[in-house]
């Protein structure tokens, strides 16, 4: 079948070069443009696309607006391709938290030539968002952590008789890609301000992370910061990979530190999951407990078997909460899971995994 994409931008350069990206593309179809939601309001009327390709900054209606209206009725699956710039990330934030599937970057100049060296990119994400479950958008607040006696599934992540019962600041890793800002952002809200130490790999452009950490902190108990290199794992804190960096975990004089560093594209993403899974199983051995979401690809499978290989605690997020089920499937497939859990229990699972051995 093939997916109808329906394109919204007001640069007629951009609309023109997606035409020529998409005309060799035997499952992907442009099926229509406009230059604002406006006049795509109309189009959807006759037809709705398969996805949505969204710019922010539009005349007539802002593509924020026009996302949050389409995603509290009738949820498309939306990418949005957006400016590098400040202002530009703080705004796709926003999207990503009102329900689009994925960001594509774009520079304030050179666009065409930009968009066409990045065609790979660009057509791995509309055909993962066409395979995408969109949320319907709405308001999150934060819900009080249960008590450990009503954890259900997510309390059996706590009997591991080999994991030290007092052991300081152990540590959770996560990783996500596609759907996982909405994602982490539910998870986080359910944490009380003196959580477990955790560490996040989200796949996400550079210049972007920051501003995503500095959301999450304004609305979660925890503190949360994009790393820096050396930074110190500690109670109460979350630490967010920077786009355009690996980070890895360290262990030194009994505390956990985190290395931001550069280097290759592993799985073809910088920052990847599986690095930091890697250096979390072999600094932490049997003492972290690490998840693995939503996502397109296979980026952390083999890093979360290693955990598993060596004693830590795995989970991942199960198929029906997730945006995609890419990343989930192939750990579940490489036997490197313990737990399959829906959204609203990852929370618990890391609390249930934190009171107890």
């Amino acid at each position: 079948m093939t997916i109808q994409v329906f394109v919204v931008d007001d640069s007629a350069v951009v609309r023109q070069a997606l035409v020529f990206i998409l005309a060799d593309q035997p499952d992907i179809s442009l099926m229509g443009s406009a230059p604002n939601p406006l006049l795509a309001q109309a189009a959807f009327k006759k037809k709705r696309p398969d996805v949505l390709l969204l710019d922010i900054e539009m005349p007539g209606m802002d593509g924020l607006t026009f996302l949050r209206q389409i995603m509290s009725s009738d949820p498309i699956p939306t990418v949005i391709c957006s400016s590098l710039s400040t202002e530009g990330s703080a705004v796709a934030l926003e999207a990503l938290a009102a329900g689009a599937v994925a960001v594509l970057a774009k520079p304030a100049m050179g666009v065409k030539t930009h968009l066409e060296q990045s065609r790979h990119e660009m057509i791995s994400v509309l055909k993962a968002a066409a395979r995408s479950r969109p949320r319907t958008y709405r308001a999150v607040t934060a819900t009080a952590p249960q008590d450990s006696h009503d954890r259900g599934v997510a309390s059996t992540l706590m009997a591991n008789p080999k994991v030290h019962a007092f052991a300081m600041n152990k540590p959770v890793v996560l990783g996500l890609s596609t759907g996982g800002t909405q994602a982490l952002e539910s998870v986080l809200l359910q944490l009380p301000s003196d959580g477990p130490p955790i560490a996040v790999t989200q796949h996400m452009p550079e210049k972007f992370t920051a501003m995503f950490a500095q959301r999450l902190n304004g609305l979660c108990a925890m503190s949360v910061r994009e790393a820096k290199d050396g930074d110190r794992l500690e109670r109460g804190l979350v630490l967010i990979a920077p786009g355009g960096r690996h980070m890895q975990l360290y262990k030194s004089a009994g505390q956990y530190y985190v290395k931001v560093m550069d280097g290759p594209p592993v799985n073809r993403h910088k920052p990847s999951v599986d690095v930091l899974f890697k250096s979390a199983a072999e600094s932490a051995g049997r003492d972290v407990l690490a998840i693995i979401m939503t996502g397109m690809g296979d980026d952390g499978a083999r890093g979360l078997k290693m955990v598993r290989d060596r004693g830590g605690r795995t989970a991942a997020q199960n198929e029906e909460s997730c945006v995609v089920f890419g990343m989930p499937k192939e750990a579940i497939k490489l036997n490197a899971v313990d737990h399959i859990l829906p959204l609203d229990e990852i929370a618990n699972a890391i609390l249930a995994f934190d009171a107890r051995a």
